[in-house]
């Protein structure tokens, strides 16, 4: 739910299975990850009445879980990453592990995080959304959902062919 891409500032994003977006936030750097997205979640209550279930990276859990289902009454699914485990501590010691085969080299995408990593670069291929230029994170809000918008509407109606 945040893009990097930026420098002292953070985009809290909430999007659909498909990579739509439905909401933004962009706050300070000084924010951490769930006092971002409490307005942003908030705001999209009354939008968005039948949503039951949002995914997340680990930073969103702990204490957000339960504030997530006291006050809008969804559920958080955290995605975590793949941890490579330590010898002694998850592995006896002494006992052989075919390690290439439980953890293959090479980039395996985290399941439901990709999809939110992937609307991020639709949002960055506009150019002036490369890097944070805006000097209210309202104006770049407000450039986020048109980018997202343009995008929505040309999967909608592919431009035609000349």
């Amino acid at each position: 739910m945040r893009g990097k891409k930026i420098w002292g500032r953070k985009r809290h994003a909430l999007v659909d299975s498909l990579g739509n977006l439905m909401g933004i936030k962009v706050t300070g750097a000084d924010w951490s990850d769930q006092q971002g997205s409490q307005p942003l979640l908030l705001s999209l209550k009354t939008r968005f009445p039948r949503m039951l279930l949002v995914w997340g990276d680990s930073h969103y859990g702990g204490h957000f879980i339960t504030w997530l289902k006291v006050h809008l009454g969804w559920i958080m699914q955290t995605v975590k990453a793949l941890r490579e485990p330590k010898r002694g501590i998850l592995v006896l010691e002494g006992e052989n592990v075919d390690w290439d085969q439980l953890f293959p080299k090479g980039f395996h995408p985290l399941p439901r995080r990709w999809v939110i990593e992937r609307s991020f670069a639709w949002i960055t291929r506009w150019r002036r959304l490369c890097r944070d230029h805006e000097g209210l994170p309202e104006s770049s809000e407000a450039f986020i959902a048109l980018s997202a918008s343009v995008g929505m509407l040309t999967r909608l109606a592919p431009p035609f062919p000349c």
